[in-house]
């Protein structure tokens, strides 16, 4: 007697399930079969056998006296209270979490074995075991009636063809991951139906394509996790755009290197992801900075994450990708993780509209707003221009001198030193280069003025803005990044 295998790893197997001409049967991959002995196949286990085997001793608390000696050195000891933490791990029906990765779970077992051994579960993780068909896992779970959390990731599933029967077995689930389960998008929306307050869910790595919109389920979603799925593509995006509570999207690794929102025009908001607030678009193909103007149209977005895309692993620094981002989406508030701050949105902010200046005369800008008439395209390629000038002013013929070659001089600022609270010290005026961290000013500072670096506090005035002291807080820092410019004058306190 053989058993056919066919592996999850093709380079395992052998054949295709053919043996001397005769199928006995088939695989996916040409070389993702084997047969081998029925002794050498571990069918699996129980979810309860699994459980008592990870969670329960196997001597039960009734084999413990209440007090134990034991001797320490040459002295008897009495212990007390060993007995009830043998209980509490044996009390299976307190277990709130568990997890029984790879613990070989194939089945849910005795019926109504799992609701009377331990019926307070509400986090399960069976992820990497041999549960074959979502039938099972709706077996498992409808005896788990506060089941909040559910990762079934690793299983091969087969899900139900028809329209499942809804029992209310999954009615406090609000996070499902079903991560290489193999679950297509028509099995998603199928299975959701039982899914009614479901608010993540998490499809990494299944050859998702999204064929149809869902329209009466998964709209008590605030998470979905569509990474590593290549077959994704904007117009698949705009199938679900319209998830009402649809909070994060993770969109990581699946290739997508473009997105455009066609009911939103320049400085306009998009009607579609309504409340996206998080997105993340790590290891694309993301190439063209169009993709970030058209996530300035998303009303709710505040965070983006979009590292390792050729965009931004260009030959520019990565800061100045950073900035130009930051200056492209105007209501972002974290980007890759790292929170922006007011100053540094106005130093980008202040930075792009000095680098894109002269285009923007050229296409028809002008300081007089009667005669300031840039053309389609550079609205187009640059969509908060406009906007940023009403915000800073217009920029100044002066702002907009084409830089001269790259020497020590040209990047020295002249900027007065100033002491509020030493009003007897007299005004200094020093060149410093833009380049400088406020750490290394400070430490300027600290020997001119015979001051420690720790009691120093620095800020600045710029004569472009009258009355607004900026703080310069950030020691690794430098001038640059403040938007520090020659003229102003900083303030130093101690």
């Amino acid at each position: 007697l053989w058993l056919g295998v066919e592996w999850d790893n093709p380079e395992r197997g052998k054949h295709d399930g053919s043996h001397e001409g005769i199928v006995y049967f088939k695989c996916r991959h040409p070389t993702g079969g084997s047969f081998i002995r029925p002794n050498k196949v571990n069918f699996g286990v129980d979810f309860l056998t699994a459980v008592k085997n990870r969670y329960a001793l196997e001597d039960g608390p009734e084999d413990y006296g209440k007090e134990q000696i034991i001797i320490i050195g040459k002295k008897p000891v009495e212990t007390i209270g060993f007995d009830s933490v043998i209980k509490q791990q044996s009390h299976l029906n307190n277990l709130q979490e568990i997890s029984l990765r790879n613990c070989a779970v194939s089945c849910a077992g005795e019926k109504g074995g799992i609701a009377r051994t331990c019926p307070n579960i509400t986090r399960v993780d069976v992820s990497k075991n041999l549960l074959s068909s979502w039938d099972e896992v709706i077996r498992i779970a409808d005896q788990l009636k506060n089941l909040v959390v559910l990762n079934l990731s690793e299983n091969k599933l087969q899900f139900p063809s028809g329209s499942p029967v809804l029992t209310g077995t999954f009615s406090t689930l609000k996070v499902l991951v079903l991560n290489q389960t193999g679950i297509t998008w028509a099995e998603v929306l199928q299975c959701a139906l039982g899914w009614p307050v479901l608010e993540e869910l998490y499809l990494d790595s299944n050859n998702i394509f999204i064929s149809e919109r869902p329209s009466n389920v998964l709209q008590t979603l605030k998470l979905l996790d569509l990474s590593s799925n290549p077959l994704i593509d904007e117009n698949q995006l705009f199938l679900i755009a319209y998830l009402p509570r649809l909070e994060q999207l993770i969109l990581s690794d699946t290739g997508i290197s473009s997105i455009h929102f066609p009911d939103a025009g320049i400085g306009c908001k998009t009607s579609m992801f309504p409340s996206l607030q998080y997105l993340v678009v790590n290891d694309n193909r993301i190439s063209q900075w169009s993709f970030i103007n058209e996530l300035n149209k998303l009303q709710s977005l505040h965070a983006l994450s979009c590292l390792r895309n050729p965009l931004t692993e260009g030959s520019k620094e990565a800061q100045t990708t950073r900035q130009l981002i930051i200056a492209k989406i105007g209501q972002l508030k974290t980007l890759n993780k790292c929170e922006i701050l007011p100053e540094e949105r106005r130093g980008a902010e202040l930075d792009y509209r000095k680098a894109f200046g002269n285009e923007w005369k050229k296409a028809g800008g002008h300081q007089d707003p009667e005669k300031n008439r840039p053309n389609e395209e550079f609205l187009a390629a640059h969509p908060r221009y406009q906007l940023l000038c009403h915000k800073y002013g217009a920029p100044e013929d002066g702002e907009l001198k084409v830089q001269q070659p790259f020497m020590l001089k040209n990047q020295l600022l002249t900027l007065k030193i100033k002491y509020p609270n030493q009003l007897e010290q007299k005004v200094l005026e020093k060149q410093l280069p833009g380049s400088m961290t406020i750490q290394k000013v400070k430490a300027l500072l600290s020997r001119l003025l015979k001051v420690p670096v720790s009691e120093l506090l620095l800020s600045y005035e710029s004569p472009k803005m009258p009355g607004r002291e900026i703080e310069l807080g950030n020691d690794l820092q430098s001038l640059q990044f403040y938007s520090v410019e020659n003229g102003d004058c900083l303030l130093v306190r101690w």
